[in-house]
């Protein structure tokens, strides 16, 4: 690999915004530039310096030179309660105010770290929008890490533009997203509260990270050019923004040890899950995950999910988040005798998985995921064709890049989008254990439709492993970044995508 000389010796700040789908990327990004000859420092508040210092020092005793500065969190000032970091961990939207209100908190801190360490450029979550005027202080050029690729970023885009879904009969009435490479279809049902503008709080963030970004040198993305060669295009020509793939970061992890310490420690031996699934034949388990943050799914929705489960005879390793306070409440979420009745056929882990390591293993053939950006480009890094069940943020978008654009996934049948916060009603059931039961079989069937998947989810792997590699696209724009900060005169870079 190409190295920086110790006297041009990049020093770069990476501050992730404090939820795990946001810290996980961004984290494998610093590690990315670290491989590189980087320094890289990584901004973290206590706790989750506690969750990933492990996974820092053992790539430190590799020889990577990259640390972590502690920003201690304003609880108190903030009028949270302690030990409440980051977002997933909030126990109800009432607290979520406050919250943002804490992170807002960070600025001055942050500037005194850039005032004493002086870096060359800084990496920090597109949430955290004050970093721009920080950094802007000092002369210190910011780019924006962005959790989402391209595409989810076009379509949101152009219906903030074109407002297609304004006068709609009902929020289940169909319309086409315009201006876009491919014909991408949405119901108002499906969009994000502040795309349809009755969120004053939500509106007013998008709007200050939308400004903050406009200040910037540019966004830094997870993806890969070859995922979503058309969307990197519009974003360039006709959104007219700038911006470097470097990603996937996941395929950063070639050693067994780091894909099972990306994030929280897993609630399952690694070892175990990987013995269960070496019992398997290849691509006859379903991986089942909604992401880090806990699901918005009722009680209802979940013994509906098992009974589908259960119908379509598949085998599954099924990873299930829970609020305590659910649990506390007599919440059920499997039913009666499920685990006992699964015994051997389904494994259940609960809290937090090794999802890298369990995608990538051969007995693994379908995922069935809640569409988050880092899920869809982990399941594509590692082949799967998924059965797609979005839920929130911009995850009804990403169902259209699978199933629509990729070609490489199937619908289980979700229409609406709610809050990550919402209150659930626990007999609310949207999607029925016939329609999932359908689905689960489909995709892991010997069809042609399926076959067809699988043999496009394999070429887009290829894809993902090539791009990272020396000569691969991700690999060059990473290239690009550190040539031109090793030049004193830069300020500004140009686009590359």
């Amino acid at each position: 690999m190409n190295s920086l000389e110790a006297d041009e010796k990049l020093h770069i700040f990476f501050f992730p915004f404090l939820a795990y789908g946001h810290m996980i990327p961004i984290i494998d990004i610093a590690k990315m530039f670290a491989a590189r000859g980087a320094k890289t420092t990584l901004l973290l508040t206590p706790h989750n310096a506690s969750v990933f210092s492990k996974s820092i020092d053992l790539e430190r005793s590799f020889g990577l030179d990259i640390h972590i500065q502690i920003l201690r969190f304003p609880f108190a000032e903030a009028g949270l309660p302690a030990g409440i970091e980051n977002i997933d961990d909030i126990p109800s939207p009432e607290v979520l105010p406050n919250h943002f209100t804490a992170i807002q908190m960070l600025q001055e801190p942050l500037e005194q770290l850039l005032e004493e360490h002086r870096p060359n450029f800084i990496v920090a979550d597109m949430f955290l929008s004050f970093a721009s005027e920080a950094a802007g202080k000092y002369g210190i050029p910011r780019f924006v890490f962005n959790v989402a690729g391209f595409f989810p970023q076009c379509v949101e885009e152009n219906i903030l533009s074109y407002k297609p879904h304004e006068g709609l009969t009902s929020d289940g009435e169909t319309f086409v997203v315009p201006g876009l490479p491919d014909k991408i279809e949405m119901t108002r049902s499906q969009l994000i509260v502040h795309v349809k503008g009755n969120d004053a709080i939500s509106t007013e963030l998008w709007d200050k990270v939308r400004e903050a970004e406009k200040t910037s040198c540019g966004v830094l993305l997870n993806t890969f050019c070859k995922l979503e060669p058309a969307y990197a295009m519009h974003y360039k020509n006709v959104l007219g923004k700038k911006a470097w793939s470097i990603g996937p970061a996941s395929l950063g992890y070639r050693k067994y040890v780091d894909k099972a310490q990306r994030g929280k420690t897993t609630s399952t031996d690694a070892h175990f899950v990987l013995d269960w699934l070496d019992r398997k034949p290849p691509r006859s388990v379903l991986y089942i995950c909604f992401g880090s943050m806990y699901s918005i799914l009722s009680g209802g929705q979940w013994l509906e999910l098992a009974a589908g489960l259960e119908d379509s005879k598949t085998s599954f390793i099924w990873v299930i988040r829970a609020k305590k306070k659910e649990e506390g409440q007599g919440v059920r979420f499997l039913p009666e005798g499920f685990e006992d009745r699964m015994e051997g056929k389904g494994l259940i882990i609960r809290d937090w998985a090794p999802q890298v390591l369990i995608l990538d293993h051969p007995a693994v053939g379908g995922f069935m995921t809640h569409c988050g950006w880092n899920s869809l480009l982990e399941g594509v890094s590692a082949g799967v064709p998924m059965i797609t069940w979005p839920m929130s943020s911009e995850q009804f978008y990403n169902e259209s890049f699978i199933t629509h654009v990729l070609k490489i996934g199937i619908r289980v049948g979700a229409t609406k989008w709610r809050d990550s916060w919402s209150t659930v009603d626990q007999k609310d059931v949207s999607v029925k254990k016939e329609k999932i039961a359908n689905a689960v079989i489909q995709l892991m069937g010997d069809g042609e439709e399926a076959t067809e998947m699988r043999m496009r989810a394999k070429g887009l792997s290829d894809m993902a492993n090539e791009s990272v590699e020396e000569g691969g696209s991700s690999y060059e724009n990473l290239t690009s970044l550190i040539e031109m900060f090793k030049k004193p005169s830069v300020t500004s870079p140009s686009i590359s995508l």
